[in-house]
Formats: structure tokens, C-alpha cells, sequence
């Protein structure tokens, strides 16, 4: 562009008419390039599919589709780009989408408005970029980073396979020991074959079972604040369900009944992911 300005300057101030043709042809050659370079970025739209479990501050692959609306014209050296991470295309077929992947971190959770693409293209030669931007529709639901801490006793069996060390009492698992009758255990308890033996009724104290089910309190899990705690929410929820069990959720006042699918898994980590959030 700065040769074209300086050759016109030249023509004008020697009446040249050679500079002008030249000057005139690398004008008109501009003019083609750039009507190119905007029907190439022209018909363009981008989608984006997400998986159905995204965790802030981990890196989330997402899949870029982009479709050339055009009826005949192909788009060339096209980059879509959203979050600052770019996606390349070297050739779009008309009515021929293509996709291409993306690894995005969000940075907190909560639910996203996915913002706009930009596209651009340096075609038909690197003399310019050209850019527009493109809307993207969806949201995506961004679950708290899950925070890892050895599972309290009896809480099922730990995904490696290790046995726990101590069981948590319960009403329907082994046998763990006999003590004295205090006054308050179930009559179901006591061991009555035992108990005739004895002068004091003997009572049997079982562990909990691996079905029985859960209900997380995230007021009352550990951390220093509440991010930390929906962290571990996290981290006990995907724990327990794969593990088999069925896990609730108090939030506050909201109680969540106890279920083991993979559903009602999503359901309670996207419950911890907008809880406290206006």
C-alpha cells in the first residue's frame, strides 16, 4: 500500500504515463484483493460443543464447528477464535462444515454465556487480516474444581480398591464388637443368645453398609471458605456415585434426595456449581 501511495505521488508530480498505468493496475489489484478477502470471511458460522462435565481452572476440550453458508463461493486460510484460542481451517466447502478442537480453561465456575468468535483470513495475500465477528449460541455450566482429601470412614470403598481402616457404625452391615447395653441402641441390637449368659443385656454394633446412602451437608465440609468447600463437594460426589453410592445434598436449607445414576451425579455437581451465585 505504501509503494502504490508513493508511485501515485510520482505520477502526479512527473505527469508520467507509465507510473500511472502501474499505479492504476496495482489499484485495481487492491481493490479485486480486497473485495476477495471480504466475500471470503462472508456466510460464515461457528458452534461449539461442549462435553457434559466442564471444571473451572481444568483444561476442557471443545469442539469448533464452523459451516460456509455460501452457495458457491469456498472460504480460504479461515482461523476461528474464541477465548483467545485459535482455530485453524485451510479450505471451507460451501455447505461442508468442518470441526476443530480447542482446549479452554474457565477460570470459575458457574454458568457462561459463550461469547463471540472472531474470524479472520489473510486471503487472497498477506497484505491485510481481515476480521468480523461471529455470535456463538449456548452456555456452558461450569463445575467447582474438585479438591481431594482422604474419605471419612465408611464412606464405600475408594476407587483404587484399598480397604478402609476403621468402619463407621451402622444398622445393616458386619458384625464389629459387643459392648454393654447403655440404655439407648435399638432393641434389634441386642444379642439376645449372649445377653442370657451374661447378667447385662449384650449389644451388637454393626458397620454400615456400602449402600447405605449419603447426604453431603457443604455448610458443614471442611475449608476456609466457601470455594474450598464446594471443592470438596465435588470431589465427594464423583467419589461416592462412581463408587456406587447413593449421595444427596443439603445446601443450606435444601435438601436433595440421595440417588446413584450418572444423572442425578450432573445434577448435584451443577447445583454446586451455581449455589451461593445470585
Amino acid at each position: 500500500m505504501a509503494a502504490t501511495l508513493l508511485l501515485g505521488v510520482a505520477a502526479v508530480n512527473t505527469g508520467n504515463n507509465l507510473l500511472f498505468l502501474v499505479v492504476s493496475a496495482m489499484l485495481g489489484f487492491m481493490a479485486v484483493s480486497g473485495l476477495l478477502g471480504w466475500l471470503n470471511i462472508r456466510g460464515l458460522t461457528v458452534s461449539v460443543r461442549l462435553p457434559d462435565e466442564v471444571y473451572a481452572g481444568l483444561s476442557t476440550q471443545l469442539t469448533v464447528r464452523v459451516e460456509n453458508r455460501k452457495k458457491r463461493l469456498p472460504s480460504f486460510l479461515i482461523t476461528a477464535t474464541l477465548l483467545g484460542h485459535p482455530a485453524s481451517f485451510l479450505l471451507l466447502d460451501p455447505r461442508k462444515p468442518q470441526t476443530g478442537s480447542l482446549f479452554i480453561a474457565f477460570p470459575a465456575r458457574g454458568r457462561f454465556e459463550l461469547p463471540v468468535a472472531l474470524i479472520s483470513s489473510s486471503f487472497p495475500v498477506n497484505f491485510f487480516v481481515r476480521y468480523i465477528r461471529v455470535p456463538v449460541a449456548g452456555s456452558v455450566l461450569v463445575f467447582p474444581a474438585p479438591r481431594s482429601f482422604a474419605l471419612p470412614a465408611g464412606l464405600g470403598k475408594p476407587e483404587s480398591g484399598t480397604a478402609q481402616s476403621q468402619a463407621a457404625p451402622g444398622h445393616e452391615g458386619e458384625l464389629a464388637k459387643i459392648s454393654d447395653y447403655q440404655g439407648g441402641e435399638p432393641l434389634k441390637l441386642i444379642h439376645w443368645r449372649l445377653s442370657a449368659k451374661h447378667e447385662d443385656y449384650k449389644v451388637k454394633h454393626l458397620t454400615s453398609t456400602a449402600t447405605d446412602p449419603v447426604l453431603i451437608e457443604v455448610d458443614s465440609l471442611p475449608g476456609r471458605d466457601l470455594e474450598e468447600r464446594l471443592g470438596y463437594g465435588t470431589f465427594l460426589v464423583n467419589r461416592l456415585v462412581r463408587g456406587g453410592r447413593a449421595v444427596g445434598l443439603k445446601l443450606s436449607q435444601r435438601v436433595i434426595a440421595p440417588d446413584s445414576s450418572r444423572s442425578h451425579r450432573l445434577k448435584l455437581l451443577g447445583e454446586l456449581a451455581l449455589y451461593g451465585q445470585s
